[in-house]
């Protein structure tokens, strides 16, 4: 997916690694709850909403947007939403599209993978066609 400027690298961190190779390889993963089953995005080791630990899973790539703003910065616009993934949780992103102003809450997305200035690809969300 081409965006008009690179995105920022991500930090990288013993927490994260799992999550960034796999965006390389065109996958998302999100960490799920070893005791109680919940999903939960942004990766960290302990579960947010008992302090059990943790396993990666890996997400279909569909969401819907939950809310959204879009950005203008210099000659560019771009759309910073909050996607609400078909697992549960709701993760910050870019919904990429030529036209933001067509951009609704509720509408259905999928994941894609824009380039980073580093080597890491970073999971952006492009809306899916009816």
């Amino acid at each position: 997916m081409e965006t008009a400027s690179k995105m920022p690298a991500p930090d990288r961190n013993p927490e994260t690694a799992a999550y960034w190779n796999a965006a390389r390889e065109h996958r998302l993963l999100i960490k799920q709850c070893d005791s109680c089953g919940e999903s939960f995005h942004y990766p960290r080791a302990l579960c947010p909403f008992c302090l059990s630990d943790s396993s990666w899973i890996e997400a279909s790539g569909e969401g819907t947007i939950y809310s959204y703003t879009i950005v203008h910065l210099r000659d560019e616009a771009y759309v910073l939403a909050y996607v609400t993934l078909a697992e549960g949780p709701v993760m910050m992103t870019n919904i990429v599209t030529p036209d933001p102003q067509s951009v609704r809450i509720g509408q259905p997305v999928r994941v894609s993978f824009a380039p980073t200035i580093s080597e890491d690809l970073a999971p952006v969300f492009v809306p899916v066609q009816p």
